[in-house]
């Protein structure tokens, strides 16, 4: 039996966001809110959940891998042939929250999906910080 080891890449952004972990968990865990910084969804914080996000040009099928409320999230992230998985981790800080997100799983023959997560996540978390400079 041969084992070939496929490399793949990742996306990763890291901010420093002035809001408790506590304020930007729930915007990344309360659907009306996911919405209006990433895409219309179906989502639930359990465990082994199946939900899907949709936009104009699509969707994307995901399941809920891990939930540590305030600290660490992760879902798959499956559109098309790409298989990935979605990591979000915050740290308190002085100033309020490191955040960290991290999308591994990106072949070396998807390079658009690569530079497309690149440009995109960064757009979205920019969407998810006006998001929070709303909230209470």
């Amino acid at each position: 039996m041969t084992n070939i080891a496929i490399e793949t890449r990742s996306v990763i952004v890291e901010r420093e966001i002035p809001y408790p972990p506590e304020k930007i968990w729930r915007a990344l865990t309360q659907p009306h809110l996911i919405e209006e910084w990433l895409m219309k969804n179906n989502f639930k914080p359990v465990v082994d959940h199946r939900f899907n996000l949709s936009a104009d040009w699509g969707g994307v099928d995901c399941q809920v891998q891990t939930v540590e409320p305030n600290k660490t999230l992760s879902y798959t992230w499956d559109t098309k042939d790409l298989e990935s998985v979605v990591t979000w981790t915050l740290t308190a800080t002085s100033a309020g929250t490191h955040l960290r997100m991290e999308q591994t799983g990106f072949r070396s023959d998807q390079q658009p999906y690569f530079r497309g997560a690149t440009v995109g996540w960064q757009r979205f978390l920019t969407a998810l910080e006006d998001v929070l400079a709303r909230l209470d």
